[in-house]
């Protein structure tokens, strides 16, 4: 009789786990992007990306809105397709990336309406950390990979203030402007 009580009260305890499954999922580098765009001179836009970041979402398989998204980004990796301005966006006027040589996201809350996800969070960049809401469209799929393991797809916009985050304080907005529009497209692989 006391094995049977026991029993039971084993699964009772068990029965809230399984009802939050989580997964690990980590972008896939070769099919990932983090870009930007910002205006120059009220005339033209400059675009860039930048080409090393790391990512870890780990998502309610049973309720999204209770999932996290953690990412890392190498500032230092940031490519403008101009050697010369990649050099001064690095530089101490710029991304400084000697002092602060990585940016930082930490979502703070997900919420769901659809496919469209509303995550709020906090970035660290240049020394600053400042709230964001990343608006974002996913999760796709999953579909099987050629690894053999599920995938899945989100994309996710923000537009930051360069000023807030003491990023080229001493260029004003008339010559590059100080809305920067972040476009992130994931594919992500369940670990």
């Amino acid at each position: 009789m006391n094995r049977i009580i026991l029993t039971a009260a084993i699964f009772a305890l068990a029965a809230p786990l399984a009802g939050a499954q989580t997964s690990t999922w980590s972008p896939d580098p070769a099919h990932s992007d983090i870009s930007f765009s910002i205006s120059h001179m009220a005339i033209s836009t400059i675009r860039g990306h930048f080409g090393s970041f790391k990512a870890s979402i780990l998502m309610n398989d049973a309720d999204i809105t209770k999932s996290t998204v953690n990412a890392t980004i190498d500032v230092s990796s940031v490519n403008t397709s101009q050697p010369n301005r990649d050099g001064d966006i690095k530089g101490a006027s710029w991304f400084n990336v000697a002092a602060f040589p990585t940016a930082t996201f930490s979502s703070t809350s997900v919420a769901k309406s659809g496919d469209h996800l509303t995550i709020n969070g906090n970035l660290t960049l240049h020394g600053v950390t400042k709230p964001v809401v990343l608006e974002a469209d996913g999760p796709t799929g999953p579909i099987t990979g050629m690894d053999h393991k599920p995938h899945a797809g989100f994309t996710a916009t923000t537009t930051i203030s360069r000023i807030d985050f003491g990023i080229g304080a001493n260029f004003p907005a008339g010559i590059v402007g100080d809305a920067v529009k972040l476009n992130i497209d994931l594919e992500v692989v369940k670990q």
